[in-house]
């Protein structure tokens, strides 16, 4: 079987390719911000408890509840959520509710999840 490379065999660089990709480039605001959330994205933790929030809102005890950590793991990880505009909370009394910031953070996560379960993904689940 024919291995393909991920490099090119010739040493011409397209100018035009490269200026073009240029005026498209992020500025570093924008990259640090999109690595920062994908950061966030690859933890396991945080994760489950953005899946847990994608369907509702739920309070620091039930989510240390579902996954099996302590209310202080699950805080430290919601104060970072939080950080980064992927969560937010509400007060009800004495009980503090967490949900997911907007519609983006839930697109971001089922588009993931759209992706790794693509036929022909490399650890798709049979």
């Amino acid at each position: 079987m024919k291995q393909v490379k991920d490099k090119c065999d010739c040493r011409i660089i397209h100018d035009e390719k490269v200026n073009e990709a240029r005026l498209w480039a992020l500025d570093e605001w924008k990259t640090e911000g999109l690595c920062q959330t994908f950061k966030a994205l690859g933890d396991v933790s945080r994760l489950k408890i953005l899946w847990a929030l994608e369907r509702q809102e739920m309070c620091v005890c039930d989510l240390a509840a579902l996954l099996g950590i302590t209310e202080s793991a699950v805080s430290h990880q919601l104060r970072l959520l939080r950080t980064l505009r992927l969560v937010k909370n509400r007060r009800a009394g004495t009980i503090l509710y967490y949900r997911l910031a907007d519609d983006h953070v839930s697109q971001l996560v089922r588009i993931a999840l759209e992706h790794i379960q693509e036929p022909g993904a490399r650890n798709q689940k049979k």
